[in-house]
């Protein structure tokens, strides 16, 4: 058992246990020489002692340590302690994909497409070393707090040309994104990563998963048979072109997903470039579910078979025991002449003749009905429904297995009609951002004009220009794809030069436009500017909004104190003149003086 503060290999000690493995448990290291922690996978202790489990475990370390790559966890030691097998990788701070979406439920659009970029680019460089993870899923993929991604956990990847892996391993991972060629029991390839991603990037838009069941051999059945839901039903904003990367990463036959994660990658780069995203959507080359009339493997596969289980028997402990290979040796010839018996004789008993799904498209739902009844199918009695722009409402859009697939008779079909052109109840976009405003009814597939209009005073109480002031169609009302909307905004107003202008001017200028006015005044001793704008703290030409505010400084005159002084007349003291201070007193008048005459004490006593 690992505990805390145990040291592995005198180099490695253990902080706490974060997760455990079907296989192995993790724990938060510390490397005590280079100074750093560490996650270190330890595999389970009930399991040290199984020769093929620690061969397997030892396998993925040698896969993982040849992958270096951003978004793909580092290996960095492999070892054994005193029976203990550990792998020593990179420790991410972050959160798991499966925990970021437990909290957010779906991401947005852009989130979705950033992060499944980086896992194909992943998975690009994994594939490119001829290596398969095998258990891709939201829970193996970890997020940092910058948004990069990195991959976990190729525990069960194997190399592409490794026959060390039986068919007994194939249906290792978890169901929820099971490719359906492992659910059926036929290995892996590239492509069952490509379908594992593409799951992912179905539940990082929806918050759910696509096939659910009560166990797992329901989910593993759906995995195989059943449709994708349609993702844009219950969510038509999100673009066709998403959708389509969707459709054909978890396409049912691998013939008709991407060639390779690059493939997927490169799609995705031009997701939501203006001529695709209402591109037309992906219909597959190859037949969904090619019928297999052939119920075991071509009879010259059987030498393949032969050499799987020879190494089977090499695996077993006790494979030096010659009677355990001869009781194997007596079972595998007893399997293949059973094989050889099914081979020849059960196709000619299962050999059914494929029917062509007829087209009943536009028509009526009862008419469609006896019309696949006619050829000898069985109609689905839940009608499902749809919306479509280009199907009166109630016809038939199309059908699951689609028309011109040819399918056994007595397979159930489904219709679906249309519920006509799907409507919104338009908001209310007054005073809101018009950027906003126009990429959410763009994203409902409206039409979305912009008229400019120059502000008045019936306009001030819109704060800005990049506001709507005004929308041509009203709240409430019932708008589809296609319609047109118009809205209009403010022009921005260019501020002019005031220099020399009367207040009065400025101020209906700035009434005019929703600018507010404040006035400073300054003395001049410039008679021509008194009364005149002579500064403003706005530029001419600068860009002014709805609102905003200006100053100016309006020129006063200066008030200037003159000294004087004040003549007498010589004949009449009554008569003043008052001349300038160093002006000379008219004939007749003389420069005033101050004089004070003392009176008599008023404290003087008497006796």
């Amino acid at each position: 058992m690992i505990t805390k503060g145990q040291k592995i290999n005198d180099r490695y000690e253990i902080v706490r246990s974060i997760g455990e493995g079907g296989m192995a448990n993790v724990y938060l290291g510390y490397d005590t020489i280079l100074d750093r922690n560490v996650a270190i996978k330890v595999l389970r202790g009930d399991l040290s002692n199984d020769e093929k489990f620690v061969r397997r475990f030892q396998r993925e370390a040698l896969s993982a340590s040849s992958l270096s790559h951003p978004n793909i966890v580092e290996m960095y030691d492999v070892g054994e302690d005193n029976g203990i097998y550990y792998i020593v990788m990179e420790y991410i701070e972050g959160q798991t994909l499966k925990q970021l979406l437990k909290r957010r439920g779906s991401l947005t659009l852009s989130e979705a497409i950033d992060i499944m970029l980086q896992i194909t680019e992943g998975m690009a460089h994994a594939h490119d070393s001829y290596i398969i993870h095998r258990d891709l899923k939201p829970q193996n993929i970890m997020i940092q707090d910058d948004g990069q991604i990195k991959i976990t956990d190729f525990g069960i990847a194997m190399a592409l040309n490794s026959t060390q892996l039986t068919q007994t391993n194939s249906v290792m991972g978890s169901v929820h994104y099971l490719p359906p060629e492992q659910a059926a029991g036929k290995g892996s390839t590239i492509k069952s990563d490509i379908y594992s991603m593409g799951i992912i990037f179905y539940e990082l838009l929806t918050g759910s998963l696509p096939f659910k069941g009560e166990n797992a051999v329901e989910i593993a059945l759906k995995q195989m048979k059943e449709p994708l839901p349609d993702l844009r039903e219950d969510n038509p904003s999100i673009p066709m072109s998403v959708e389509n990367v969707i459709i054909k990463a978890t396409a049912k036959n691998p013939k008709n997903r991407y060639s390779d994660s690059r493939a997927m990658h490169d799609d995705l780069l031009t997701v939501l470039d203006d001529d695709r995203i209402n591109e037309e959507k992906y219909r597959y080359p190859y037949p969904e579910h090619e019928e297999n009339t052939k119920t075991i493997k071509k009879l010259e596969e059987v030498k393949e078979d032969e050499e799987k289980i020879a190494e089977k028997i090499e695996d077993t402990e006790d494979k030096k025991s010659k009677k355990i290979i001869i009781i194997l040796g007596i079972i595998f010839t007893g399997i293949l002449l059973i094989l050889i018996v099914v081979a020849l004789v059960i196709p000619k008993l299962t050999v059914t003749k494929a029917i062509e799904v007829p087209d009943v498209k536009n028509m009526t739902v009862s008419k469609a009905e006896k019309t696949l009844q006619d050829k000898g199918f069985e109609v689905n009695t839940k009608i499902k429904t749809v919306t479509d722009e280009n199907v009166k409402k109630n016809r038939v859009v199309k059908t699951d297995p689609e028309a011109g697939r040819s399918i056994k008779k007595g397979t159930k079909i489904t219709i679906y009609k249309s519920a006509g052109v799907k409507t919104y109840t338009l908001e209310n976009y007054v005073e809101k951002n018009y950027n906003d405003s126009m990429s959410a009814l763009q994203g409902y597939g409206l039409k979305v004009t912009l008229t400019k209009v120059d502000p008045d005073n019936t306009t001030c109480k819109y704060i800005g220009q990049d506001v709507v002031i005004e929308q041509s169609l009203s709240e409430g009302s019932e708008i589809k794809k296609g319609d047109s909307i118009i809205f209009k905004i403010l022009n921005p107003v260019v501020f002019p030069d005031w220099q020399n202008q009367t207040q009065e001017t400025v101020s209906a200028w700035c009434n005019n436009n929703c600018v507010t006015l404040n006035v400073n005044y300054q003395e001049t001793a410039d008679e021509s500017q008194v009364g005149k704008v002579i500064s403003q703290t706005r530029p001419k030409g600068a860009t002014v909004k709805n609102n905003d505010s200006v100053t100016i400084t309006i020129g006063k005159k200066s008030q200037v104190v003159t000294e004087t002084k004040t003549c007498v007349s010589t004949t009449d003291s009554t008569k003043t003149k008052t001349v300038g201070k160093d002006e000379t007193c008219p004939t007749g008048y003389k420069e005033k003086t101050d004089t004070t005459t003392q009176k008599p004490s008023d404290s003087s006593t008497t006796n």
